[in-house]
């Protein structure tokens, strides 16, 4: 059985007490009754996602005998806002975060967690619902930089970006109207930037608690650009801006 999963109804629900972080269970559609109603309840308190699928679904997803449901556990632990900024002032650096607003590609997380690492970044946020998770799939796209960027799991984008903003960070935001050039960031302040998911780019509501939108000049055919390249290109920005050539 691969080991993102966790099958069967009590190791589920010794996973859910022992506060192991889950990104997900899926319950076969009929079986909600027993210990089912205990798994559901856990994983409501804990604020972990649950999903009804047809049996056969998590048949093809574990090999062994799941009792009706299985649960997708993090590859590695996640951290918490604190410990972000914990490793800045360990490197006595002002803060530097990505948010990942709904990214759901596990490349793309891996991808933006190497270059995070090569630039100097102290941590990454992504939201609980609707976005992937640190799964063994982006911890080899990673190529070992999981190891070392923190990885913060939050259950509100907006709330953690307000409590962002009282403790001193800047807010960019990607947008590709009416913003301005991402050249012009002040890299050196505290801040965190914002990096929209595949299809739909940043949501309106976390577009509003942005303080800066800035956008990628475009001068060929495309729209758009992968979100790992460009969060890439911002994150090497902010870099360019803290290590000036020559200091």
């Amino acid at each position: 059985m691969d080991r993102e999963f966790i099958a069967g109804k009590n190791p589920v629900i010794e996973a859910l007490k022992s506060n192991r972080d889950i990104n997900k269970i899926w319950i076969s559609e009929g079986s909600n009754k027993g210990q089912m109603q205990q798994i559901i309840k856990l994983a409501k308190e804990s604020k972990v996602l649950v999903q009804y699928v047809p049996k056969q679904k998590i048949d093809q997803m574990v090999k062994e005998n799941h009792q009706g449901v299985v649960a997708q556990v993090a590859a590695y632990q996640y951290a918490e806002i604190d410990d972000l900024f914990k490793l800045a002032e360990k490197k006595q650096e002002d803060p530097f975060f990505i948010i990942l607003d709904e990214l759901e590609d596990p490349h793309n997380l891996g991808s933006i967690l190497r270059t995070a690492d090569a630039a100097g970044v102290h941590g990454i946020i992504i939201p609980k619902r609707r976005a992937v998770g640190l799964t063994a799939a982006v911890a080899k796209a990673s190529t070992g930089a999981i190891e070392h960027v923190p990885v913060a799991r939050v259950t509100n984008l907006s709330n953690t970006i307000k409590e962002l903003k009282e403790r001193g960070l800047w807010i960019f935001g990607t947008d590709a109207k009416g913003s301005q050039d991402y050249r012009t960031m002040d890299g050196k302040m505290p801040l965190a930037i914002v990096i929209g998911s595949e299809g739909k780019g940043i949501s309106r509501l976390i577009k509003e608690s942005c303080d800066f939108l800035v956008h990628l000049p475009m001068v060929g055919h495309v729209t758009s650009l992968n979100a790992s390249v460009a969060a890439s290109l911002l994150i090497y920005e902010v870099y360019r801006k803290r290590h000036p050539q020559g200091e």
